[in-house]
């Protein structure tokens, strides 16, 4: 069996040897970042006035006025500072790169913007869909504000955390948090736009388990924001995206207790693709909440239908439930099923396992990175949808149709209900609560923008008009109803009320 792609940066590690279980413009939300589903950051000027260019002698004081790096055009880092995950931006030349160390720098870096009337952008992982953790004013990254730590059921995790060392650090404690599979992803961006992740149908969204948010405003202020402070923030925070109302530099997350789990890897044929994506629709959204699955169609490398999945369980109590959906779909041509630890579960799901955690990161000395990294970059396009009902006959006809086309590319459909359908539409800003599942078209190398965009047109009859922000997706139409849906005018009201002036601007921005 080949190894699973990260299911989100296709991050490769090699073989079957990966699977072993031996002995991841302006200011944002919060920055970026199922997958190590990840996030906007955000892009834009801050809308009083032209830009301007700010003298060496502002640039210099800039420097001086924080506690962390600035990196210039000219500097040894630079070159690898303006970087993001995917290369397709890597002709977008920044004029700075501030490595904020805590939110006096997060502060100082927006009152800087909003007096140059400089474009503005916020980067934790750097792997927004569009490019919108980067821009060519002030790169302000929060890859330093990272520590993690656990207490009494909670855990505070800096903004710029990635998800592989969340789990981790946490891992320690016997505890976790819902949250995504892209080892490099910040926790930011991924909790701001909603969070799907490994185990969400059974603890909800990585925004559900959100207590509390620190947010910097565009008056400098940091707010901490929870159903008690500063309530509309707090509601805004939990799935309205980033890049709207200020720059997130901490979060409060309600833990659950980890115990070993069972993962799971099965392929069939392309011959039955149908067959077995109707058959894994009507299972995965519906299994117990102790289930979560996702199906790949993949044409990358060769045709491929795989379903892989987690179960929070021993492997007696899965393979019960893997033989309900191989009732349903035939028996598969291959599979994997081991029962592991929690920590080694969210390695291997990140395509790292037989990594270690240091290694499942970018390679390099950057705020983010580790010398041993053996993670890559990846030039990629995608689009989603959300769906709210299963395919016909004709709708997975057409979506494998649509897989077979020439190309590098893979759809992946992550499964949803469980815990996440029982939290009502209005209550956070994500509102896909009864959605089924999500949808992923997401392509590599030439072709993929032309690619994306067909596959996307062509499923829009059979999905409607629904997507996830955390995917964002600069080409599409309708988006304020697409992603925030019945909540877009609530969001759009708190954006009036805390941000008058729009400092924070982005090309999707409420």
């Amino acid at each position: 069996m080949r190894t699973p792609p990260d299911r989100r940066a296709f991050l490769r590690t090699g073989g079957l040897a990966a699977l072993a279980l031996g002995a991841q413009g302006t200011p944002a939300l919060g920055a970026t970042g199922i997958t190590g589903r990840d996030a906007t950051g955000a892009t834009g000027t801050t809308g009083r006035g032209s830009v301007s260019a700010p003298r060496p002698a502002d640039w210099r004081a800039l420097a001086g006025g924080l506690e962390g790096k600035l990196v210039r055009p000219g500097d040894a880092a630079y070159d690898g500072a303006r970087k993001l995950f995917n290369p397709a931006f890597d002709a977008v030349r920044p004029s700075g790169v501030a490595y904020c160390a805590n939110p006096s720098d997060v502060a100082e870096c927006v009152g800087f913007a909003r007096r140059l009337n400089l474009p503005l952008a916020v980067r934790s992982g750097g792997h927004s869909y569009a490019g919108w953790s980067t821009g060519t004013g002030l790169v302000l990254d929060v890859s330093r504000m990272s520590k993690v730590s656990h207490a009494s059921g909670r855990a505070t995790v800096g903004a710029g955390a990635k998800l592989i060392d969340v789990y981790d650090r946490l891992a320690a404690s016997g505890v976790s948090i819902p949250a995504g599979t892209c080892a490099t992803v910040g926790v930011s961006g991924l909790a701001l736009g909603g969070g799907i992740g490994v185990v969400s149908r059974k603890y909800g969204l990585t925004c559900d388990v959100m207590e509390s948010v620190q947010i910097v405003t565009a008056d400098g202020r940091l707010l901490t924001c929870d159903a008690n402070h500063n309530a509309d923030l707090y509601w805004a925070s939990r799935g309205g995206g980033g890049g709207n109302l200020g720059v997130a530099v901490s979060f409060g997350f309600r833990t659950h207790p980890t115990r070993e789990v069972t993962v799971f890897f099965l392929h069939w044929p392309w011959s039955r693709a149908v067959r077995v994506l109707r058959a894994w629709q009507a299972w995965g959204p519906s299994a117990p909440d102790a289930m979560w699955s996702g199906m790949h169609l993949s044409r990358d490398g060769g045709t491929d239908v795989e379903v892989v999945g987690l179960y929070l369980g021993g492997r007696a109590g899965c393979e019960r439930l893997l033989d309900r959906l191989a009732d349903a779909a035939g028996s598969p041509s291959s599979s994997f099923v081991r029962q592991t630890s929690y920590r080694q579960a969210m390695l291997t799901m990140a395509g790292c396992g037989s990594l270690s955690v240091s290694q499942c990161h970018l390679g390099g000395s950057l705020p983010g990175q580790t010398r041993g990294g053996r993670l890559s970059r990846d030039t990629f396009k995608a689009k989603s949808h959300m769906a709210y009902r299963p395919l016909s006959e004709a709708g997975a006809k057409a979506l494998v149709a649509q897989v077979a086309r020439p190309g590098e590319h893979t759809v992946l459909l992550d499964a949803l209900g469980g815990a996440v359908s029982r939290v009502r539409p209005e209550a956070t800003a994500f509102p896909h609560r009864t959605a089924l599942y999500s949808v992923q078209y997401y392509a590599h190398r030439s072709g993929a923008a032309g690619w994306a965009r067909t596959a996307h047109a062509a499923m829009r009859p059979h999905f409607g008009d629904h997507a996830y922000v955390n995917y964002i997706d600069p080409e599409l139409g309708g988006w304020r109803a697409a992603y925030y849906g019945g909540n877009a005018a609530r969001l759009a009201q708190i954006k009036a009320a805390r941000d008058p002036g729009r400092l924070f601007r982005l090309p999707q921005g409420i």
